[in-house]
């Protein structure tokens, strides 16, 4: 064996650890960890209140029962992260939530009651190659009824979809949930004679890029092709005049009004049995919306929605941000997609062999928090109230008084070191501190604390112009007891929530 093959796999480089983590799993401080459980807890809380129960199935499940997301046999860590178990057989971190559940439904069996109905909220793992706000590992929130035929369970679905997008404060024309179905459009496919597996898939592509490339674009990938800015040539699918005018009709049937689009659909979508029992699956949804009161704005019925549409049986979902947003670098950035569902008859099957009634609807969490990041509305996080040190030899008196804080209810702590005022002050600022305590040998001997308002501080001082002005006024700066400390804290950390 040479001296190279002894060498450790990963280890100290020039007698010192690479610093260094595995792209796509991001590192999460306190900001960005409160805001995606703030978001869990409300939509979990829409969920909960449409009656639906929790369930966690853990992060690991048997790599086969990953189902279309696990790749052969022989690579098993491509798409999933596996690994194998003591007794040989490989098991994988969960892909997403919908197909554990899929696993519980089947061995609970008949025992376990139906129409089964539960949310799941946590992280999910894909081996894929990450990028900008594409990410290895991040949080789904998830709710699903397995056991439930009609349409109206994927109205319901939608609307409570659309409800728990407003109980995290997005507002009217902020978001909209898209609705279609995989039989209307393969009515459609149908009609215009597309049966290759090729051609469908062409099409497919071709009308998911409607909104960027717009019809004109898209009618040139449904015929002989589309040569785009940089030269590159898309070859199309092959349709000629007569069918892409009608592919066009169906994705252009939206309308201010599901009752509308709905009626340019029947016109588009022929006559095809496809594209009937499409047409009126549609139809039962939008009842049930209505029975359900989903405003028009926040549930369209879309045709040109063709993601996930060869995993789902039926109705399928997206929802959509759609506030466009300008980042740090100056560029506007539209969101886009932050969630979605549908209903999936087959996938229980795959354990029982018995087709069973599902569907779901799930919201990307990591991404939303994110989302609210860009726009400004992640929710602001207070920070302690910090106590200064201002006896080096003896840091009791600090101590004692955050301890009195934390007493009484209040998010406190001392400072910890020997640094001056003015790093401390600005040890404060940088944690985001509401306040601060200061006792000194003055406050000690007349029993007072004193308490700044950093909040009321930073506005004041911009109004002051000198050193000696500023030293004079003590903007936002108060006296008070001893024992009136918690109150006066308790009320200033509460006038800046």
């Amino acid at each position: 064996m040479s001296d190279k093959d002894n060498q450790p796999l990963s280890g100290p480089l020039s007698g010192k650890d690479l610093a260094r983590k595995p792209r796509g799993f991001p590192d999460k401080r306190e900001s960005l960890i409160h805001a995606q459980a703030r978001l869990v807890e409300t939509v979990t809380g829409v969920y909960r209140q449409w009656g639906f129960e929790a369930l966690d199935t853990g992060a690991f499940e048997y790599a086969d029962a990953l189902g279309k997301f696990l790749p052969d046999a022989d690579r098993p860590n491509a798409g999933v992260f596996s690994m194998q178990d003591d007794d040989a057989q490989w098991m994988a971190l969960r892909y997403d939530l919908t197909a554990p559940l899929a696993r519980f439904v089947a061995e609970q069996g008949q025992g376990l009651g139906r129409p089964f109905r539960r949310y799941a909220a946590g992280p999910v793992w894909r081996n894929e190659k990450p990028g900008p706000g594409r990410f290895r590992e991040f949080w789904q929130c998830d709710a699903d009824t397995v056991g439930a035929p009609g349409f109206h369970a994927d109205a319901e679905m939608i609307a409570m979809g659309a409800e728990a997008l407003r109980a995290i404060g997005m507002k009217p024309g902020e978001f909209v949930i898209r609705v279609n179905t995989r039989r209307l459009l393969n009515g459609v496919l149908d009609g215009v004679g597309a049966t290759g597996a090729d051609i469908r898939l062409a099409i497919l592509r071709a009308l998911d890029k409607l909104d960027r490339l717009g019809a004109s674009g898209v009618a040139d990938l449904l015929g002989a092709g589309r040569k785009d800015e940089s030269g590159d040539f898309t070859k199309g699918a092959g349709l000629g005049p007569e069918e892409i005018k009608r592919v066009l009709a169906f994705a252009e049937a939206g309308a201010d009004t599901r009752a509308m689009t709905l009626a340019n659909l029947a016109k588009a979508t022929g006559s095809t049995e496809e594209g009937k029992a499409g047409l009126g699956e549609l139809e039962a949804i939008a009842l049930a919306l209505e029975a359900l009161g989903a405003p028009e704005d926040d549930v369209k019925i879309d045709p040109s929605v063709v993601r996930g549409l060869e995993y789902y049986t039926g109705p399928v979902f997206e929802a959509e941000l759609l506030r466009e947003v300008t980042g740090e670098d100056g560029k506007t950035y539209r969101i886009g997609s932050i969630g979605g569902g549908g209903r999936y008859d087959d996938l229980v099957a795959r354990f029982t062999g018995e087709t069973v009634p599902a569907t779901g609807f799930s919201i990307g969490i990591s991404r939303l928090a994110a989302a609210l990041a860009i726009m400004g509305e992640g929710g602001k996080l207070d920070g302690p109230v910090v106590v200064l040190n201002l006896d080096k030899d003896n840091p009791g008196v600090a101590l004692g008084l955050a301890a009195e804080l934390r007493r009484g209810g209040i998010r406190a702590e001392a400072y910890m070191g020997a640094s001056g005022m003015r790093p401390q002050m600005k040890y404060a600022d940088r944690r985001n501190s509401p306040a601060v305590v200061i006792v000194g040998g003055d406050e000690l001997e007349k029993g007072t604390v004193t308490i700044k308002d950093l909040e009321i501080g930073a506005q004041k001082a911009k109004a002051i112009s000198s050193n000696e002005e500023y030293r004079e006024a003590r903007p936002g700066q108060i006296e008070v007891p001893r024992a009136g400390m918690i109150e006066a804290v308790r009320a200033i950390v509460e006038a800046q929530r």
